[in-house]
């Protein structure tokens, strides 16, 4: 997004929070609906609640030029056929007053194009890394539901003509990546460049050598990390496929242990994802044993996302984060350099 016509993060927020007062006209009994801000990240996301039923829904308003308004139609195809043709409980989107699911609002001030759409709202809580026992017991949950959704999008006719990003090597960590390079992350020193840099030459090489096959390659989520899943009667629910992509499935546990891959429990969580995968969906010791890979990738990643954006969680990560970075780094090259 282009920051130069907003001086702060406030100033951006308010025109974010403008944006979302003439979306909400674009729906159903909009003189009835009171909007509040509930997160910014990637996109700003909004309480709706109507003031008459009480009834609670939740408004995206996306950052311009992040995705096209087809790609977020490919998001909600596949969402629908989600609920529809699996076991994964998703929030369902709201159709505004033209019948469509996207809706666009143009901004005079910045003359960008504002993409919006409308979820039903999910009971449920966002797992907490601080209880470690529970913790392990979602993750075995996680695992059946991101199998589920595997063999929902392994199995589904419309994948070959989609319209999506895709989430590889090269839109990761190559020369033009999609959320920035990990070299401009926080806290990016000479020495910590040159381990970072040995690390994503062996992920490059065994990216390669693990390979895109169909079994291994498909539409994921991408971004499973605890805030995008909701705990309710001990179910998993799934929230916020802004960043489904194709990619390689194992990914999906990456993502999952987004911002907390240094703890000293994750061994323990992946072999809970372990379990509860293959409870529904066969994977080989072979794509087990790669794991350590794809969190290593989404780690350079998530340095890249902190180093490239301004919110509240890229503050709280800041530099510890990085240098938390450095102790895998050289536990994964001491594990799998040739």
């Amino acid at each position: 997004m282009e920051q130069s016509k907003f001086q702060s993060v406030e100033e951006l927020l308010e025109h974010f929070n403008y944006i979302s007062q003439r979306a909400k006209l674009l729906y159903p009994e909009h003189e009835n609906l009171m909007v509040e801000l509930l997160d910014y990240s990637e996109n700003a996301t909004y309480i709706v609640e109507n003031k008459e039923t009480k009834e609670k829904l939740i408004l995206r308003v996306c950052r311009p030029n992040y995705h096209t308004k087809e790609q977020i139609q490919v998001e909600i195809e596949w969402i629908l056929d989600i609920a529809k043709n699996s076991k994964v409980e998703v929030a369902l989107p709201i159709a505004g007053s033209n019948g469509e699911f996207v809706q666009t609002v143009t901004s005079e001030f910045d003359n960008h194009d504002y993409h919006c759409t409308m979820y039903t709202f999910l009971e449920g809580k966002e797992p907490k890394p601080s209880d470690e026992d529970l913790l392990i017991r979602d993750f075995e949950t996680l695992g059946e539901v991101t199998a589920h959704l595997h063999k929902h999008a392994k199995s589904w006719e419309r994948v070959k003509d989609l319209d999506r990003e895709s989430w590889n090597y090269e839109t990761i960590l190559g020369e033009n990546p999609k959320w920035g390079k990990w070299e401009n992350g926080k806290g990016i020193t000479p020495e910590r460049k040159e381990l970072f840099q040995k690390v994503s030459n062996v992920i490059k090489k065994r990216l390669e050598r693990f390979g895109k096959s169909k079994d291994r390659y498909g539409l994921i989520h991408a971004d499973l990390r605890l805030a995008n899943l909701l705990v309710h009667n001990n179910q998993i629910r799934v929230i916020d496929f802004d960043d489904c992509a194709f990619g390689w499935y194992l990914f999906d546990i990456a993502s999952a242990l987004s911002f907390i891959e240094h703890e000293p429990y994750v061994p323990k969580l992946v072999r809970a994802w372990l379990k509860g995968y293959r409870k529904v969906h066969p994977l080989s010791n072979e794509e087990e044993q790669e794991i350590p890979t794809f969190i290593m990738l989404r780690r350079l990643m998530l340095i890249s996302w902190i180093g490239s954006r301004d919110n509240d969680l890229t503050k709280q990560m800041g530099v510890a984060y990085t240098e938390q970075t450095d102790q895998l780094a050289k536990n994964y090259l001491e594990a799998f350099s040739d």
